[in-house]
């Protein structure tokens, strides 16, 4: 073949080889920004990387009555115990805790920041306290996603390359709960107060209105001093936590006889929120140590072992079941390798 022929044989496979670097790497792209978050400056700046409509679509499978529009937070206008009046008592219900929400309602808002409530598809993390998400690098990636989820008193300061720096809520009860919550958080966070009992609301009341702070009732003492920013104090409507506990994990509500009772976690519970609230759920630093040392670490953070878990009040295996069931669906998806 002559050096012509040759020159107009390679001219004509150019589109075709452009077309394949082309498709090459729209496909890598958007694998990436589906499993990911991307690079781009907004993760719902397409509705086609939210992927909405399948995530949808699958949980149809799964008989769960999950709309995005449920209000997450209880608010004093809606004056819910005198129009449906709560049949169950904490933590699945606020039967008996009406006349201490008249007044934490009265003062704690309800609200969601506009430029969260207002887009088209929400991006949703939930970042789990586990020590899987270790030495995971996943800072930059979960800094990009609209709601970043934090549980408890989890620290983020000499954490950031693991595990972001940014917090849009953060799930607590006051046992879990830091005095300082500007060492961890940013100031626009919400704090969410999950409320498990009745104590746990006095405990905000009397935060919220400087009273005299009473620790009977707690299984350890939680700050007597908060030094948080009131207007950023969310409660929970406990229809979540009930929800979480007979509709993903079927556990029973309230034990008969002896029976220890068992509730989800502050981890599975964000999840299921989220499944609520997002249009596209992920979720990393979930999970136990599959290692049977009792004194291997099961935290990012600290020196908890897996020997801390023995009495707990919760069902470890139960929910990592339900986790292993919603991401078979296709309903979460984990940024990390795990068991």
């Amino acid at each position: 073949m002559s050096q012509k022929a040759t020159k107009t044989w390679c001219l004509r496979l150019l589109p075709a080889l452009f077309f394949f670097i082309s498709f090459v790497t729209y496909y890598c792209s958007y694998a990436l920004l589906q499993s990911y978050g991307g690079t781009s400056k907004s993760l719902n700046s397409s509705k086609s990387f939210c992927g909405a409509w399948l995530t949808q679509k699958k949980w149809e499978s799964l008989n769960f009555n999950i709309s995005r529009q449920t209000e997450l937070f209880l608010k004093l206008e809606d004056f819910f115990w005198q129009k449906h009046p709560s049949k169950l008592a904490l933590p699945y219900g606020i039967k008996g805790c009406e006349p201490l929400l008249v007044k934490v309602l009265a003062v704690a808002n309800h609200q969601v920041p506009a430029n969260i409530e207002n887009l088209e598809c929400r991006t949703c993390v939930v970042i789990g306290n586990g020590f899987a998400i270790k030495n995971s690098s996943l800072g930059s990636i979960i800094n990009k996603y609209d709601v970043v989820i934090r549980l408890n008193d989890a620290p983020v300061r000499g954490y950031e390359e693991d595990v972001g720096s940014k917090t849009t809520m953060r799930f607590f009860y006051p046992e879990s709960a830091s005095n300082n919550p500007g060492l961890h958080n940013e100031p626009s966070t919400l704090m969410v107060l999950v409320p498990f009992k009745q104590q746990d609301l006095r405990w905000l009341k009397e935060i919220l209105y400087n009273e005299k702070r009473v620790v009977k009732g707690f299984w350890k003492p939680p700050p007597q001093i908060w030094l948080g920013d009131v207007n950023k104090i969310r409660v929970l409507d406990p229809h979540f936590l009930h929800q979480t506990a007979e509709r993903l994990l079927q556990i029973p509500l309230y034990p008969k006889g002896k029976q220890m009772p068992v509730h989800p976690t502050t981890g599975i519970l964000a999840v299921f929120v989220a499944l609520n609230y997002c249009d596209m759920v992920h979720i990393a630093g979930f999970g136990y140590p599959s290692s049977k040392s009792q004194k291997h670490p099961i935290h990012y953070y600290g020196y908890d072992t897996m020997k801390s878990m023995k009495n707990s009040y919760h069902d470890l295996s139960q929910e990592a079941q339900a986790l292993k069931k919603l991401e078979d669906s296709g309903a979460i998806f984990y940024l990390h390798p795990h068991l």
